[in-house]
Formats: C-alpha cells, structure tokens, sequence
C-alpha cells in the first residue's frame, strides 16, 4: 500500500469518527490525560503543518479553528494532506528533521503521521461513544514496530506509562495498554 492509500484508508476512518461526534460530545474527556475530543482532533491539525513547514518548506491550507469548528477544521487539513501525498510532484520530496534524518516526505508523513492518526482514531472514538475496532493487522504490525523502541518512545513524553494486560488480550488491547491507554475504562 502506498503512503497516499493508507493515509486515504485509516484517515477516512477517523473521518468518520469525526463526523459521528454527537451534540455536545466535543467536549467529552478523551483518554488522553486532560484532553477532550476535540483536542484530540487539534493535535493531529496543529502539529504536522510546522513539521512539513520546517523539515520540507511545505504550507499546507489552514481551515476554520478546532475551537471553532473541529469538522470543517480536520476537513480541510486531512484534504491537503491527501493532496500532496497524491500529488506526484511529491514523490521527490524530502524531509530533514534533526531527530529522524532525512526521509521523503511520504514516508515521513506514513510512519510519524497517519500512525497517529491510526492511534487516535481509538481515542476520539472512546470520547464519543462511537465504534472503538481498529484494523487487528496493522494494531498488531505497529506494536511489532513498536516494542524494540520501548525505551525511546518512553522517554519521549508522548506515551503514558503501559498498562498491564493480559498476556493473551488481542493485538488492539496489547497496542493501547502499550502506549499507555487503559482499553478496560
């Protein structure tokens, strides 16, 4: 699959979790210690813009603000991010950040981005009461990926304490208790 088809797939399920937020259900708390749905939905806007913006010199389009309008907002970014992962003038582009190297953008944007977007999707799911199931093959592909970089991931502050759960839960549970969520709350 192709870094413009997976961002294609797995940001259209968190699409739809966006478009399935009840009344009043933007303001429910996520799973991410002091954010509320709609945080969840401004992290995955606010952040990939200044890293294509300082590591590829690439403004993407800005929409209305989350505060103001998370669907119109999420809309218009994870349509620019779509175009240029199916723009082919991108194929050549690359990435430089101090901390990854220097990767095309693609790739960047696949493994740093629409990872989290996969992540997420759980996230604002469990603030809004909507459909949890996450992909089992690529929840247990990422915790595969994951797992040697324990230690790393850690310390970088974007990951909770793990949570213990049974040896024998499936890929997804393994995957949030892995990142620090707690599935069984």
């Amino acid at each position: 699959m192709t870094a413009a088809e997976e961002h294609r797939s797995i940001a259209g399920t968190f699409t739809d979790r966006v478009r399935g937020v009840p009344a009043g259900g933007w303001d429910r708390p996520a799973p991410c210690e002091g954010w509320v749905a709609r945080d969840v939905v401004g992290h995955l806007v606010e952040w990939l813009p200044g890293f294509l913006r300082a590591g590829a010199g690439i403004d993407l389009p800005k929409g209305p603000p989350v505060a103001e309008d998370p669907v119109a907002a999420w809309q218009v970014h994870t349509d620019a991010v779509q175009a240029l992962l199916d723009d082919p003038s991108s194929a050549d582009r690359m990435l430089s950040n101090p901390h990854i190297g220097e990767l095309p953008v693609a790739t960047a944007i696949s493994q740093f981005y629409t990872s989290d977007v996969f992540l997420h999707t759980w996230d604002l799911a469990r603030a809004t009461g909507q459909d949890e199931r996450l992909d089992p093959q690529r929840c247990a592909v990422m915790l595969e990926g994951m797992l040697p970089m324990d230690e790393v991931l850690r310390s970088s502050g974007h990951y909770g304490a793990r949570v213990e759960v049974p040896a024998d839960a499936d890929a997804q549970t393994r995957l949030l208790a892995f990142i620090g969520r707690d599935p069984s709350q």
